[in-house]
């Protein structure tokens, strides 16, 4: 059984870690975020120590490693842009790192992140969920038996429906989420890069404070992708349907139903850590370049091979800049 600390306890994707913990056989020791709205803890690990105050919980685990009760991993579920900050802070107390997406906001921290890890001896894994979905893994193999030269026309559309909260929180802030295509899409371009290849080209179309369309090139395929949290962008047949949001990838026209399967992803994910097969630094890195760039480019306009529905209209939706 290994000793987990979890850093970021109150956020929407914790309870997921608490789960896979518990599910692989292990004990959630302590946990810290500076919000207390935690009670979700007793459904799983009513014994962990809690702390609403980062100094406090350092000196807890310092004090547990010197009555030898080390820890052994530390969980980060921050948010995004202290995520690799929260990673040098576990490799410096000597224990590995299961880190939710992006390992970092900016490409070049990744590189003292590997600096720690070859001076500690631990190791960082990013959760790269999709990787182990059942209809992706499908889709790998499939592709895997394609001609190496063979490049395919992909669409991919991720819309979630937000609220104005969104906005008044950290995710609402580039600066702290890395925007939209980091937030919702970071996944969702790891997914790709890990199907098609190496990229060598990105294109972006459009970008606002709540949707961002480009064209991605990778070695096997020219991927026209959209993200949106704005629901007046939602098909309307997922409209009439009451649901409030759309995932569809598609390859030559080919719709590929991935829209259940998710719940046993993190489990799976905590799995392969354990036994020594999770994702590290290298297999995330591309993603979090992506991006990167995304962020960073100048939209070109709608224009070239755009996404269709990068021509909806724009928002009037009132939001915090």
């Amino acid at each position: 059984m290994k000793n987990f600390a979890l850093i970021g306890a109150s956020g929407y994707i914790a309870p997921k870690h608490f789960e896979a913990i518990e599910r692989t056989g292990n004990t959630l020791v302590a946990a810290y975020d500076p919000f207390d709205s935690v009670g979700i803890i007793d459904k799983y690990f009513p014994s962990t120590d809690f702390f609403t105050e980062f100094e406090r919980f350092e000196r807890h685990l310092d004090k547990l490693k010197r009555k030898s009760l080390a820890i052994d991993y530390v969980t980060v579920c921050s948010p995004n842009y202290l995520h690799d900050s929260h990673s040098r802070f576990a490799l410096g107390i000597g224990a590995d790192v299961v880190c939710e997406k992006p390992l970092a906001l900016n490409p070049r921290n990744l590189d003292g992140l590997r600096e720690l890890e070859l001076k500690t001896g631990r190791k960082v894994f990013s959760i790269l969920q999709l990787r182990l979905h059942p209809s992706i893994q499908r889709l790998y193999q499939q592709l895997q038996s394609s001609p190496s030269s063979k490049v395919f026309d992909v669409d991919l559309t991720y819309i979630t429906s937000r609220g104005k909260w969104y906005y008044a929180s950290w995710k609402g802030d580039e600066a702290k989420s890395g925007g939209i295509a980091t937030n919702i899409g970071i996944h969702f371009f790891d997914m790709l890069s890990w199907l098609f290849g190496p990229l060598q080209k990105s294109v972006v179309h459009l970008q606002t404070h709540d949707r961002s369309a480009g064209l991605l090139v990778f070695k096997n395929a020219n991927v026209k992708w959209f993200l949106s949290i704005d629901s007046s962008t939602l098909p309307e047949k997922t409209k009439k349907a009451g649901l409030s949001s759309y995932r569809s990838l598609s390859i030559q026209g080919e719709e590929i139903d991935f829209s259940e399967g998710f719940d046993e992803l993190h489990v799976k994910s905590y799995e392969n850590i354990l036994n020594g097969k999770g994702f590290g630094i290298d297999e995330a890195a591309q993603a979090i370049d992506i991006v990167h760039d995304i962020r960073n480019s100048t939209p070109v306009g709608i224009k070239g091979e755009y996404h269709s529905f990068a021509k909806k209209p724009l928002s009037q939706h009132p939001f915090y800049p």
